[in-house]
């Protein structure tokens, strides 16, 4: 039988495989789940803390499994930053572990609903995935109005768990909205005048950027990109992609580009990235970089002017 979580910590303490660094260091321990609570935990936090990550960069964030070291990371954490309903095991690690010292992120926002396109026929894995989500769409830190909002509440939690350092998570929060703001701007400027407004991609991980910004969002596979589709959902985004005239297909990071590239060569249209932002791949880029990268990829598949 598999050891429960708190058994597994005790057993890496036991053994003596604590991370004795972390152990060092008399700042605040801030745990994140994965890339993008992490870059707003280290924005808000500076160095008045320290940062780990639970997802490696470019690892794909919603099938994560925790190793004993994390899960001792989460127990010895003073906050747990995570989006509960996105990955399992964390949720799990949080309850038996950390129940009283996490912030979830989408109890910071109202979460839209993971409804699938058109009520397509669920392809194997959908089902599953929306049950662990609550029905509710997790990608919230796509829309920066959103994040912006979720950027205050943990500035808050860390002034609460840290109150001789609570001016400066405030303002460093006040900060990161204020850019938030900014990018918010600069999508809705690019995105107002565009010949098209669909955009296809490989899965509905947009449904919040799609919202704010006025798109409609046709995606090949539901909220889980290790779905597979069914031969009946490729031919009806076939048929929805040929109808609005679309130019771009578009594919992910994390994700094998196979499906996108078939749906293209049947449409006559090209391949793009569009990135869900995740798990960061490019070291030298962050949030801000990849946002914007989204947003010229975006015009450039609509026809947008501004």
């Amino acid at each position: 039988m598999k050891p429960r979580l708190g058994a597994l910590a005790a057993m890496l303490v036991l053994a003596g495989c604590g991370d004795s660094g972390a152990a060092a260091d008399a700042r605040p321990q801030v745990v994140t789940a994965f890339y993008p609570l992490q870059f707003i935990s280290q924005q808000i936090g500076g160095d008045a803390v320290t940062v780990t990550d639970l997802t490696k960069p470019g690892a794909e964030p919603h099938d994560l499994e925790l190793n004993p070291r994390q899960v001792a990371r989460i127990s010895d954490a003073t906050l747990v930053v995570h989006l509960k309903g996105f990955q399992p095991a964390v949720d799990e690690a949080v309850a038996q572990e950390a129940k009283d010292k996490a912030f979830d992120a989408g109890a910071a926002v109202d979460l839209r609903p993971a409804a699938e396109e058109d009520d397509h026929e669920h392809a194997p894995g959908e089902e599953e995935h929306a049950e662990a989500t609550g029905g509710k769409d997790p990608h919230v830190w796509l829309d920066p109005v959103r994040l912006a909002t979720i950027a205050d509440r943990l500035g808050d939690r860390l002034a609460q768990a840290d109150p001789a350092h609570a001016d400066g998570y405030r303002a460093r929060a006040a900060a990161l909205h204020g850019r938030l703001d900014d990018l918010n701007t600069e999508y809705a400027t690019g995105l107002q005048t565009c010949q098209r407004r669909d955009i296809v991609t490989s899965h509905t991980a947009f449904g919040y950027l799609a919202d704010r910004y006025r798109l409609h969002e046709v995606g090949i596979t539901g909220v889980s990109p290790e779905a597979e589709p069914t031969p009946q959902r490729l031919a009806e985004v076939a048929r929805v992609a040929k109808t609005s005239g679309t130019t771009t297909i578009f594919f992910e990071t994390l994700v094998s580009p196979k499906v996108a590239d078939t749906i293209a060569r049947e449409v006559g249209a090209r391949t793009a990235v569009l990135d869900p932002v995740e798990g960061r791949t490019d070291p030298n880029g962050d949030y801000f970089t990849i946002m914007r990268a989204n947003l010229t990829a975006l015009t450039a598949a609509l026809g947008c002017t501004s």
